[in-house]
C-alpha cells in the first residue's frame, strides 16, 4: 500500500523546511559602531528604541555606552615633588625651533596599551556585559576587555604583577555599582594633558581607582571616577559625568597597528614639525 500525502500537508512541509525558512525569515543585520553614527543618526536611534521612556532595571548595566570617551576633570590636584618630576619627564621632544613633536613620549603613539583609566577617558564606546561572577567592560578601541569581578574576592594587597588594566572588583551599594581597582602598570598615562598636548599625567604602581556607576534611566548612566595616588597627587582626582546609551549599535574593531602607526608618524607627523628621517 502506497503512502499518500495530502496537498495541504505537502505545502506545510515545504513552507517550513529549513531552506525556505532561511530564505524568508528576517535575519539580524550588522549594526554601525557607536562612533560611526552621525549626531542625527544617534538621535534617530534613541527615538526608535524609545530610550527616554522605556522601563529599566537600575541594576542592569548591559548595553553599549558612549561613543567618544570621557574627558577627565581638567582641574587636576597639585603634584607632589615626585609627581611634578614625573610629569616634567613626559614633556614631548621639540624641534630646534621649539615646536613640540605631538607628544613624542606618549606610549599610545607606538601602540602601547592605553591602560586604565585612560581607556575610560579615551574610547570609541564601551559595552557592559553582566555575567554571574563578573562584569565585562569591553572597549572598541583596542578591541579589548576588562574583568570586574563580582564573585566576592577582594583586591590583592600586594598585586603579583602590574597590569595595564589592573585588578578590579565590583559590588552593589543600593543602585550604585562600585568598582575598586589597583595593581596598574606605571608605564601608562592616566590621560594626555589636553591643556597643552606636550605632557601626560603619570601615575605609580600604587595608584588606586574607585568608580561609581548608577543607571538613572534606560538610556542614561551617571559615572564617577576617582584616581588616588598619593605619591603623585596631593589629593584624590575625581571626575563626574553622564554617559548615554548607544542603542542600535555594536562595537567594531579599532586596533592600533604598529606598522600603520609608524607609517603615519613618518609620513604625516614628523614632516609637519620639520623632523627628517
Amino acid at each position: 500500500m502506497r503512502n499518500i500525502v495530502s496537498l495541504p500537508t505537502l505545502l506545510l512541509v515545504v513552507l517550513f523546511s529549513p531552506l525556505v525558512l532561511a530564505q524568508t525569515s528576517s535575519a539580524p543585520e550588522w549594526l554601525p559602531c557607536p562612533r560611526c553614527q552621525s549626531r542625527q543618526e544617534r538621535a534617530a536611534s534613541r527615538e526608535k528604541y524609545d530610550v527616554d521612556k522605556k522601563p529599566f532595571n537600575a541594576r542592569d548595566l548591559n548595553g553599549i555606552w558612549g561613543n567618544n570617551g570621557v574627558e577627565l576633570n581638567i582641574v587636576v590636584p597639585p603634584f607632589t615633588a615626585k609627581g611634578k618630576a614625573m610629569y616634567d619627564a613626559t614633556r614631548a621632544e621639540e624641534t630646534a625651533e621649539g615646536v613640540a613633536i605631538s607628544n613624542s613620549k606618549d606610549g599610545m603613539l607606538i601602540c602601547d596599551p592605553l591602560g586604565y583609566p585612560r581607556w575610560f577617558a579615551y574610547n570609541y564606546g564601551f559595552q557592559f556585559v553582566v555575567l554571574p561572577d563578573r562584569v565585562l567592560q569591553f572597549f572598541e578601541l583596542g578591541h579589548t576587555w576588562r574583568d570586574i569581578w563580582t564573585d566576592g574576592r577582594t583586591l590583592p594587597d600586594d598585586p603579583p604583577a602590574p597590569r595595564w588594566l589592573g585588578y578590579a572588583v565590583g559590588r552593589w551599594e543600593g543602585d550604585t555599582f562600585v568598582v575598586e581597582s589597583n595593581g596598574y602598570d606605571d608605564r601608562s598615562w592616566i590621560q594626555e594633558d589636553r591643556r597643552d598636548r606636550r605632557w601626560g599625567f603619570p601615575h605609580t604602581d600604587q595608584m588606586r581607582v574607585v568608580e561609581r556607576y548608577r543607571r538613572t534611566s534606560f538610556g542614561t548612566l551617571e559615572a564617577e571616577l576617582t584616581v588616588i595616588d598619593p605619591e603623585v597627587y596631593t589629593k584624590p582626582w575625581t571626575t563626574k559625568t553622564v554617559i548615554q546609551l548607544s542603542p542600535g549599535t555594536e562595537l567594531g574593531e579599532y586596533m592600533c597597528v604598529p606598522s600603520e602607526t609608524e607609517a603615519y608618524n613618518a609620513d604625516k607627523l614628523r614632516p609637519q614639525v620639520g623632523v627628517k628621517e
